[in-house]
């Protein structure tokens, strides 16, 4: 049986107070803290292989290649994509927005008859469809609303139901013959939901349109396999599954990143460059990775990858399942209100709510009080806020060392948010 205090005490950050309580972080869904082990890595790879990598023929060069591209595979193992040498579907981004904006622009260039004829299945024009949903992140919503600005698409989403679920039985209506891009989250930020994307990317690909799917809620807290869900792109970052920031992965289909132009240029991604010619581009992933990679973040990446498959996605599922038991609830506090599915089907530990009469911020420094940290805002989701007729809300994210205590000390905390502020 899995240790959880064990591995909780691996998480130096928590041993802290926070104004005179001990520390309970309940805000993994915007980062997540990092275990000893990925501090250690990115630490340990300053001290003693720091390099450029795939460049530099002199020993510290090579090793830090190896450690960079051994990264690579175990996040590629995690995630169940391809990793193998001249196989390789992970493209090292900056973070999931990165990634989102990489293929937009990618499309873009595209649309401009960039990469020649076998990349034209990414090319719009106007009459074409893209289509994402209300329950979108702003890193996937705002990249493709403007690129079908830039190419004359029509933008299409999908609506919720009254849970802030995206209506996948609606797919066949939504998507049609014209869609060219599908651009779904896998679990909302917001309110923890699991989208149903079956349904979705099977219509996507009857009509021949490419799915990306947004999932950087759902590889730190599910088993996650992208060729099992057949989707054709997706884009997660380092930070959210207890690794460094300022890193992300892109997932791609082999044949498409093959086919799909660069949308950044520079060093370490051309073969060979003219100035009285176009270049010609690397393979992918480097053609994807202009300029240089941060390459300790990656490899401390790598063991957060590693770290979590040694505790087992499914122990870690579990594990935060009976968190949320707790977290749910909140729904039973006098004026408390959960945005989202109130039952523990389908959803991971993310709980946003309202407290009635009392704005989020209020709410959010009441529990700073109690040494409780959460989330508050409209969470980078403005159009699921307003489907819920709010704003902003106030939400808990449950991580791997959680505890169903530190969820009960939550509530405790917002059944005294309206006596402070209203009584």
């Amino acid at each position: 049986m899995t240790d959880f205090d064990a591995i909780r005490s691996q998480f130096p950050i928590l041993r802290q107070q926070v104004n005179g309580h001990p520390l309970i972080y309940l805000d993994s869904g915007a980062t997540a803290q990092k275990p000893q082990s990925v501090i250690d890595a990115e630490s340990k790879f300053y001290e003693t292989i720091n390099a450029g990598v795939h460049r530099g023929a002199h020993t510290l060069a090579g090793r830090s290649t190896v450690a960079f591209e051994e990264a690579r595979a175990q996040v590629a193992k995690l995630v169940g994509a391809s990793y193998e040498e001249g196989n390789e579907e992970l493209v090292v981004t900056m973070g999931a927005t990165d990634g989102l904006n990489t293929l937009a622009t990618a499309f873009g260039n595209a649309s401009l008859g960039r990469g020649g004829k076998s990349a034209q299945r990414f090319a719009l024009k106007p009459g074409d469809e893209i289509v994402v949903s209300r329950a979108e992140h702003h890193s996937v919503l705002l990249p493709f609303q403007e690129l079908a600005t830039r190419t004359g698409a029509t933008f299409k989403y999908f609506d919720l139901d009254d849970d802030g679920r995206i209506l996948a039985d609606t797919a066949d209506e939504v998507i049609t013959e014209h869609t060219k891009i599908v651009a779904i989250t896998h679990i909302s930020n917001v309110t923890g939901a699991i989208t149903n994307i079956a349904p979705i990317v099977r219509r996507a690909h009857e009509v021949g349109a490419l799915f990306i799917l947004d999932a950087c809620q759902s590889v730190p807290h599910i088993p996650v396999d992208f060729h099992a869900l057949d989707v054709d792109f997706a884009a997660f970052s380092a930070h959210k599954m207890y690794g460094p920031t300022g890193v992300g992965f892109l997932y791609g289909k082999r044949e498409l990143l093959e086919a799909l132009p660069p949308a950044k240029f520079g060093g370490s991604m051309v073969e060979l460059a003219f100035m009285d010619k176009p270049a010609q581009y690397m393979e992918p992933p480097a053609r994807f990775e202009a300029g240089t990679q941060p390459v300790a973040q990656v490899v401390a990446a790598g063991v957060a990858a590693q770290w979590m498959m040694s505790i087992g996605m499914d122990a870690i599922a579990q594990h935060e399942r009976t968190i949320t038991d707790e977290l749910l609830k909140l729904a039973d506090v006098d004026g408390v209100r959960i945005l989202g599915p109130a039952n523990n089907v389908d959803r991971i530990g993310t709980v946003a709510f309202e407290v009635d009469g009392v704005h989020p911020h209020d709410v959010g420094q009441y529990i700073d009080a109690r040494g409780i940290a959460i989330r508050v805002g409209h969470h980078c989701a403005q159009p699921i806020h307003r489907h819920f007729g709010v704003f902003a809300s106030n939400r808990a994210s449950t991580g791997v060392y959680n505890t169903p205590q530190d969820a009960q000390a939550l509530v405790e905390a917002v059944q005294g948010v309206r006596k402070f502020f209203i009584a």
